[in-house]
């Protein structure tokens, strides 16, 4: 009996979580379906951390089962947003780069799906249950004590493991930041090392010209068809 009411304590603690990066293209919509059932929680979080060109910014929408915009952002670097299902069946989570004419973009996605309220309602029963075969209250009660310590320690393990990766998804930003900022200026740099070494041949050429013989041919090597005029 006792292995029953672990094993159910354990099971009311999991959720569904999932976290991944991708690219999206310019001109095109990247869409993304998960199952949820009535009243789970809907628990996600989006960045956008690189782009070939532009704005860091994409648009968001989340649909419910029957097609209706729940969520809708417009060209936005970041949100989170937080929803209870109404609805069983698949919801639709999508990624719009159509007003991007040459720009991919890459995002950072975190999508979690809380159940711990439908399990909790499935222990509570159980529990009512065991109370009216039995009447281990104290032995209840420990129970419910174990499982709420392990419930806040899911919880706070689990907001954790989201602020690193929401962390990370802003030092990955800010490093193709900094890269593409590093590789414009050494572009520039380029340009300019080679625009200052042709001024300055160019300069020694004309200084140099000056004390030649004005008679001798150093014009005429630099604009043919002088000396025939």
């Amino acid at each position: 009996m006792r292995y029953y009411f672990v094993l159910t304590i354990f099971s009311c603690v999991f959720a569904y979580e999932k976290d991944l990066t991708f690219s999206v293209q310019a001109g095109k919509t990247d869409c993304f379906y998960h199952k949820v059932l009535p009243n789970e929680v809907i628990d996600l979080e989006y960045q956008v951390i690189d782009a070939t060109h532009g704005e860091l910014d994409i648009s968001f929408q989340l649909a419910d089962p029957v097609g209706r915009i729940i969520v809708a952002d417009y060209k936005k670097s970041e949100n989170a947003h937080r929803h209870t299902a109404a609805l069983n069946g698949d919801y639709r989570f999508c990624f719009d780069n159509t007003f991007s004419t040459f720009s991919q973009k890459t995002v950072f996605f975190d999508l979690m799906i809380d159940t711990e309220e439908n399990q909790d309602k499935e222990y509570d029963e159980d529990k009512e249950m065991e109370f009216g075969a039995n009447s281990a209250e104290s032995y209840m009660m420990r129970m419910r004590d174990i499982s709420e310590s392990v419930s806040r320690v899911r919880d706070n393990v689990s907001t954790a493991r989201r602020l690193q990766e929401l962390h990370s998804a802003h030092e990955a930003r800010d490093r193709n930041r900094a890269e593409e900022m590093c590789a414009k200026v050494m572009t520039w740099s380029m340009v300019q090392i080679v625009l200052m070494m042709t001024v300055g041949a160019t300069q020694v050429f004309f200084l140099k010209s000056l004390f030649e013989d004005r008679g001798s041919s150093s014009y005429k090597k630099l604009i043919p068809g002088l000396g025939s005029q």
